[in-house]
């Protein structure tokens, strides 16, 4: 069994409960497969990142493989504005974010096992690998955003939710989590290599990567750490203005572009 997420935003949580924290989110447009179902809750392998988590059964429309299939082979359009509203052939309106896919879009419709939605807004293409000023600007577009846990939206993002889609809106796929994103690319021996759109990772006590920023010019980077914001950046790791200390140890620094 196959689906995808027909709504703006669909939580994904550990565990079958509405109790069980959430790990990542759902964005409309998105499609997975089913790996089983528990009463309300059903369990599904992300077709994007590969994460498998629990969503209500009541979120989402089936999708067949030959549905599925074919959305996962080809070019996708992603919406490039913060906040855009869809149209279905009801003429009922859908809010839908910055990063939602539109699946099988061509010429402002988007459509799916019979479902059809209108959209006039933005879009960018999965197979144009942009420029790394391209991905600052996109990066920006996230500034001041909440920080959320789980959260891949401008209403709310964590660190590696915000690095993920700022590189999907540019033409790269990279997993979900910080620790899984530190193995992509290239690893880089020196601050001083870096150039802006780099990820910088860090880790806690225990040497675990915990935190995962974009780095910018002038010694700075982008993340998410209460909010969407920028911070001073030098080989220590990041500096809090407000707290005059350190609030994240560097641990490396990896090219993904």
């Amino acid at each position: 069994m196959y689906g995808i997420c027909h709504l703006s935003l669909v939580p994904c949580r550990k565990e079958p409960a509405d109790q069980s924290e959430m790990v990542t989110e759902l964005l409309f447009g998105e499609h997975f497969s089913v790996l089983e179902t528990n009463g309300k809750w059903t369990r599904i392998h992300t077709e994007a990142d590969g994460y498998e988590c629990w969503i209500d059964s009541k979120q989402f429309l089936p999708l067949s493989f030959q549905t599925y299939t074919l959305l996962s082979s080809e070019p996708r359009s992603y919406t490039s504005e913060l906040v855009h509203v869809i149209s279905s052939g009801t003429g009922s309106a859908l809010p839908v974010l910055l990063g939602s896919t539109l699946p099988f879009f061509s010429k402002g419709i988007c459509q799916v096992e019979g479902y059809s939605w209108t959209y006039e807004g933005n879009t960018v293409s999965s197979s144009i690998i942009t420029s790394r000023s391209s991905l600052i600007e996109t990066a920006m577009m996230y500034l001041n955003a909440p920080y959320h846990w789980g959260g891949r939206s401008p209403f709310g993002i964590d660190c590696s939710g915000f690095t993920q889609m700022v590189y999907r809106l540019n033409g790269r796929k990279l997993r979900r989590d910080a620790y899984q994103q530190a193995e992509e690319g290239t690893l880089l021996s020196f601050v001083e290599e870096a150039e802006p759109g780099d990820l910088a990772f860090f880790d806690n006590a225990e040497g675990r990567i915990v935190h995962v920023g974009i780095i910018l010019n002038n010694s700075r980077i982008i993340h998410a750490s209460g909010t969407v914001r920028v911070d001073a950046f030098d080989h220590h790791g990041i500096f809090n203005s407000g707290s005059q200390t350190y609030s994240h140890n560097l641990r490396m620094i990896r090219k993904i572009i």
